[in-house]
Parts: C-alpha cells; structure tokens; sequence
C-alpha cells in the first residue's frame, strides 16, 4: 500500500495514474515539457478542453507539486503561467515516452491530420 498526500493507493503505478492519469493531465504536462505556457496560450495548444476541466486539472497539477502557477499582479491585465517544478520535470521521460508510443501507434495503423 502506498500513501501519498492523505490518499492510499495500492501499487505505484496507480498512485503515478492517480496524479497524472486521465483525459487532460498528460496532455497539460506534455505541453509544458519544454517551455513556461500562459493559460491562454496553453488553451491555444488544447482546443478541445473546456476552460472549466483545464483549470481544475491545472489546480490539480498545482495541488500535486507538479506544475508552479506563477502569478503577475504588476501591471494589469493579470498574467499568470504555468510551468513544470522539479518533481514535474522528472516526468519528462514518462511523458515523451507516451507520446513517442503514440507516433509510432499512428505510423504503423494511422493517419497523421494536420
């Protein structure tokens, strides 16, 4: 049994699925492996996500110590932006693994649709 952050988990690769699993966290840490993404520009890389499930996924990351929500109140409009912390860095090769598995899924039985 593992237990991370007042959750019980029953092996490590279900704790791992519980803090990055589902439709939109993945793809969230897939778009900030590189770089530092506002939310409108994170919104522009993810049209199918509704505003509501990007924040909440993204509070979520914040929540996890994955991603760091970095706030600028200086000069308004607010910006605010998001990047991977240390402990979200470490998934980089989780994350570019999956998507590396991805494009040889679609080379070998699919499409690519730009």
């Amino acid at each position: 049994m593992y237990h991370y952050k007042g959750k019980d988990y029953p092996c490590c690769a279900s704790l791992t699925m519980g803090i990055i699993g589902g439709k939109w966290k993945t793809v969230i840490l897939y778009h900030l492996m590189d770089r530092t993404l506002r939310y409108s520009e994170l919104r522009k890389e993810m049209p199918k996500v509704t505003e509501r499930t990007l924040s909440l996924q993204l509070k979520t990351l914040e929540e996890d110590g994955i991603v760091k929500r970095k706030v600028y109140t200086s000069k308004p409009p607010l910006k605010v932006e998001y990047s991977l912390t240390d402990l979200g860095k470490t998934l980089i090769p989780v994350i570019q693994s999956i998507a590396n598995w991805g494009v040889s899924v679609v080379k070998d039985k699919g499409d690519v649709v730009v």
